[in-house]
C-alpha cells in the first residue's frame, strides 16, 4: 500500500511539472496567446496599410486627376497657362 501511494505521489508530482514548467505548459500556452494577439494586432494595421496603398496604386493607374493633384502637392508643378503665386508670411524683425 505504501509503495501505491508513493507511485500515485510520483505521478501526480510528474503530471503537476508538465502542467506548469515543462515545454507546452499552461505557461507557454498563455505566452503564445499574448504574442498571438499582439501579431493579431499588427497584421491589422498592416492589412489596412495595404488596403490605402493598393487604392492609391489604383487611382493613380486608372485617374489623371490622382497623378495631377500628386505633381502638383510633391513636386511644385504648374499647367501651362496658370499663374502661380507664393505667399510668404511676414517676418518680424526685431531690433
Amino acid at each position: 500500500m505504501k509503495y501505491l501511494l508513493f507511485a500515485l505521489f510520483a505521478v501526480l508530482l510528474f503530471l503537476q511539472y508538465r502542467f506548469w514548467i515543462a515545454e507546452g505548459s499552461y505557461l507557454d500556452v498563455a505566452k503564445l496567446n499574448q504574442q498571438m494577439a499582439k501579431q493579431q494586432k499588427e497584421n491589422t494595421a498592416l492589412r489596412e496599410r495595404n488596403r490605402i496603398l493598393s487604392a492609391e496604386v489604383d487611382s493613380l493607374k486608372n485617374g489623371d486627376a490622382t497623378l495631377e493633384e500628386r505633381a502638383r502637392s510633391n513636386m511644385g508643378m504648374v499647367k501651362e497657362g496658370e499663374t502661380f503665386f507664393l505667399f510668404l508670411k511676414e517676418q518680424k524683425h526685431e531690433r
